[in-house]
């Protein structure tokens, strides 16, 4: 009995949970404003990119099969979203939950291939900074499950695209960057475990 309940249940269970509980939320959520420079978001997708030890962010890179792109310190992939304007976020409510910004309790710095002056950071609604590259807000994606995985790319939830971003701050749209995504794109779901 050395695994505990929660590594015995079926990772699409798991999901299926966390996105039952994102769309309930959701749904008892109020509708959050959202302006040029902020937008609502959960405090759990507020809360994903934080680092325990309430340090800045660091922005990273590593190469895949669709060439270099970012990831945070740890190595877990990050995005930009299409629908975003430059220094605004329009994701909030059940697509930050599939979707959680990637946020910072400081200045964000840079590593690898990834360049200081092109960090930057936005304020959400709920005050958590977000942050952002090249004027793009960054994003997890709650179906990759380990650091490196791209499930993410190329997914078309919540009405644009979704792309990891190359330390140039371009989207890369190759297909090469991921798997299937593990679940549907319109679906909501937790964070990142």
């Amino acid at each position: 009995m050395s695994r505990s309940l929660l590594t015995r249940i079926p990772v699409p269970v798991r999901f299926g949970a966390l996105m039952a509980v994102a769309l309930l939320a959701a749904a008892c959520g109020s509708s959050g404003s959202s302006s040029s420079s902020s937008s609502s978001s959960s405090s759990t997708g507020a809360q994903a990119g934080a680092s325990a030890s309430g340090s800045a962010m660091v922005i990273s890179t590593k190469a895949g099969s669709a060439g270099t792109f970012l990831t945070d310190g740890s190595g877990r992939t990050v995005y930009l979203w299409v629908k975003d304007g430059t220094g605004s976020s329009a994701c909030s409510g059940a697509c930050a939950a599939l979707w959680p910004p990637v946020t910072t309790s400081g200045s964000p710095t840079a590593s690898g291939s990834a360049k200081a002056s092109d960090l930057g950071t936005i304020t959400r609604s709920d005050g958590a900074k977000q942050v952002t590259y090249d004027g793009h807000p960054l994003y997890y994606y709650a179906g990759d499950s380990s650091a490196g995985q791209t499930n993410g790319q190329g997914t078309d939830s919540f009405g644009a695209k979704w792309w990891l971003v190359a330390p140039a701050g371009t989207s890369i749209t190759s297909a090469g960057g991921g798997s299937t995504p593990s679940a549907p794109a319109s679906s909501a779901g937790g964070g990142w475990s």
